[in-house]
């Protein structure tokens, strides 16, 4: 099963605990389709200035990243600086410079239109909802946002999320978008605008997910090292995407399986800079921490929880 991601492509200037890194490989789709890429075939569509390198086309091509979408054009690529505190539990924006993506108006393709899952990246709700318009063969759409569409394309965000299945967002952005600050308010609050999953994302602790037949929580798995956060959110989603159309259905049951994809993706991304961690791990260590996540969150069989209740 494919999946088509849009988003942005960017690189990134990083600084923090752990030192200084300038033109790191980010952006939204990036993540979100090497994540994804390690469970289903991959569209991508975004756009790249003439900066970005064929080392980092050849990448995403050898991740089975289909690249007929990634459109390149005159000017700069997407470029975003940012410095983290010294715990890694929040950070500052130095500088933010669009260059071709400010006029980025997806076009989808004849068989993007046709793709089954899709993966809005954090881009404007207008284009996000123009991009859904233009799948024909969605079966199961997210969305990503942020605290900036939040409060200044309030009502268009609202209009956009009447048009997706499920939302991937973090705590404080939920608690922005709903008004309220439990978290279990917020989620009912935002199912009641429209998708019927909502996918919190809790940084270390992990994500929750509310849906129509009840909640999941999943605890992040424990890094001993934590280098830079940056993507992982992205990466969760793209991980929870691509596990869905590996199913090839979206029950209770793959629901929370794809969460835990996520996190244990995610768990990777955060422990190198940028994707540098993501594109060296191997299916095999995936799945290596996925069941050691699954021996850690075990408490009870079915039996012990029958005898104490």
């Amino acid at each position: 099963m494919t999946v088509l991601i849009v988003g942005s492509v960017a690189f990134d200037d990083l600084d923090g605990p752990h030192g200084k890194r300038t033109d790191v490989l980010g952006g939204s789709a990036t993540y979100a389709s090497v994540a994804a890429s390690f469970f289903s075939r991959v569209a991508l569509v975004a756009v790249v200035g003439e900066d970005f390198p064929e080392s980092a086309m050849s990448m995403l091509a050898g991740k089975g990243v289909d690249l007929v979408g990634l459109e390149r054009v005159p000017g700069r690529t997407f470029r975003w600086s940012g410095r983290y505190s010294d715990d890694l539990a929040s950070r500052t924006t130095l500088d933010t410079q669009l260059n071709v993506f400010e006029s980025f108006r997806p076009a989808l393709s004849d068989s993007h239109r046709a793709t089954p899952y899709v993966m809005l990246g954090n881009i404007h709700p207008t284009l996000q909802r123009d991009v859904v318009s233009q799948c024909e063969g969605r079966r199961f759409v997210i969305a990503d946002t942020m605290n900036f569409w939040i409060e200044g394309q309030n009502a268009a965000l609202r209009e956009t999320l009447r048009h997706i299945d499920a939302l991937v967002i973090n705590e404080e952005e939920a608690r922005m978008l709903s008004g309220a600050h439990n978290i279990v308010r917020a989620a009912e609050a935002i199912r009641a605008m429209g998708p019927r999953i909502v996918a919190i994302k809790r940084g270390e602790y992990g994500a929750i997910v509310f849906e129509p037949d009840g909640v999941f929580v999943a605890p992040a798995y424990p890094v001993r090292d934590v280098v830079d956060p940056t993507g992982a959110g992205d990466t969760f989603a793209g991980g929870f995407l691509g596990y869905l159309a590996h199913a090839s259905e979206v029950t209770p049951a793959t629901l929370r399986h794809a969460v835990v994809v996520g996190t244990t993706l995610a768990s990777f991304c955060v422990e190198d800079f940028g994707l540098d961690r993501l594109v060296r791990v191997t299916r095999s260590e995936i799945a290596a921490r996925y069941r050691e996540l699954a021996r850690i969150v075990h408490f009870a069989t079915e039996d012990e929880v029958a005898r104490f209740a």
